[in-house]
């Protein structure tokens, strides 16, 4: 009785489970059903936001090539491929980060929720701008003016909806739904609202093609309006940033690029005024068509002024961080897009004044860019296949430095 209470049954014969067998009678091993708790596409977790950064590198490039005030052979046929190469990109990502909500929505929710992250959302907006933009600057070269039309105004149009979109829905969440303290306070904070800015210095190239009278003068006042828009935004956002690397001390090494982010409103204002009188002679009234040529001179020389003291600041910093063992990360493309506004920009000002002063200082930045732009590309695709990039993110700081960094902020933190 003890046997037979300890010992399992054996199920019948009509009970036992049956193997598959093939056509010839040979049995095969049963596949396993599929895992539903496994999300499709694992490699794209944790793809942010953040990787519309390298689209908007690769369009600068194109873009600021376009616009130099100096005639270098073969350079414009270099930029139509640079603009064909970022056109490319932004389609594959575009495709990837759908994915991304697709199978991974509980992640893209938390990138949402992440005050380090969410403000990345801004990114997209620009890289469909900037894209955009170069279609009807170069891209037209290839495709045909036509085909650049149609495509630069169907992604500036969403581009500017996402934009304004995202210039509410991110401060919104950071002041609602974020817990921020000051020593996490950086300049990607600028990116949702720097959007609008592109918005503002790309959509008067769009102004000639549309019907004279009300519709040239509503896009090109609407792209004033969010001139203003982001302008005065960037003006509330950036003495936090300086009161964080002035009280806290600098940013971490990683982020340590992010402070050329700075450049982008700055450059990207001064390209936008530069715009705004290059489409008013003839769409806004006298003496309003006049007047924006002078807005372009005096607003555009002190704005530059300070985007290269900034740019020497930003530097110095990157030395520093560099010597202290900075390593690559996605932030290196901090350094192209903003960098490329500023070449636009002081583009801008070397038509309107003549001046060598700005010659110079365009094909310098251009430098600047092309040579970061290779950068931050070698070491992201070195990252992509190593898959280095696509990893989890690693863990938080070492106590250590947290330390070290409350100490001197005080009472801060």
């Amino acid at each position: 009785m003890v046997t037979a209470a300890h010992s399992p049954a054996r199920p019948s014969r009509s009970h036992r489970p049956r193997r598959s067998q093939g056509s010839h009678g040979s049995r095969t091993p049963s596949v396993p059903p599929a895992d539903p708790a496994r999300p499709r596409f694992p490699t794209l977790r944790h793809l942010g936001p953040n990787w519309y950064g390298s689209v908007m590198g690769t369009a600068a490039v194109a873009a600021a090539g376009a616009v130099l005030p100096v005639h270098v052979p073969g350079l414009r046929t270099v930029c139509t491929a640079v603009w064909a190469l970022a056109l490319v990109q932004l389609t594959v990502l575009l495709t990837a980060r759908a994915l991304h909500w697709t199978h991974h929505r509980d992640q893209a929710r938390a990138h949402l929720l992440d005050p380090t992250a969410a403000p990345f959302y801004g990114c997209l907006s620009m890289a469909l701008l900037a894209v955009g933009g170069g279609a009807l600057s170069v891209g037209r070269d290839w495709i045909g003016t036509p085909a650049a039309l149609a495509l630069d105004t169907v992604l500036f149009t969403a581009g500017t909806v996402v934009g304004l979109v995202g210039a509410v829905a991110v401060p919104y969440l950071m002041a609602v739904r974020h817990r921020t303290e000051p020593h996490q306070v950086t300049p990607v904070w600028l990116l949702p609202v720097v959007a609008p800015m592109v918005s503002a210095a790309l959509g008067p190239a769009l102004v000639a093609h549309l019907p004279a009278g009300q519709p040239r003068q509503t896009l090109l006042l609407g792209c004033v309006a969010m001139f203003g828009l982001s302008l005065l935004a960037t003006l509330a956002l950036l003495p936090l940033v300086l009161n964080r690397l002035l009280v806290v001390g600098p940013l971490p090494l990683a982020l340590t690029p992010t402070l050329f982010l700075v450049l982008g409103p700055l450059g990207q204002s001064t390209t936008a005024v530069g715009a705004f009188a290059d489409a008013a002679p003839g769409v806004v009234p006298a003496p309003y068509g006049p007047g924006f040529a002078v807005l372009a001179l005096l607003y555009g020389v002190p704005v530059m002024g300070f985007a290269v003291l900034w740019f020497a600041f930003a530097a110095a910093q990157v030395v520093r961080a560099g010597r202290r063992g900075m390593g690559f990360a996605m932030t290196w493309w901090s350094f192209t897009f903003p960098v490329g506004t500023c070449v636009t920009g002081a583009s801008a000002l070397a038509r309107r004044t003549h001046l060598a002063v700005y010659d110079s200082l365009a094909v310098a930045l251009y430098a600047v860019l092309v040579a970061a732009w290779a950068a931050a590309a070698v070491h992201t695709a070195r990252g992509l296949v190593s898959g280095a990039l696509l990893a989890a993110p690693g863990p938080a700081p070492a106590g250590p430095r947290r330390a070290r960094v409350r100490t001197r902020s005080g009472a801060v933190r």
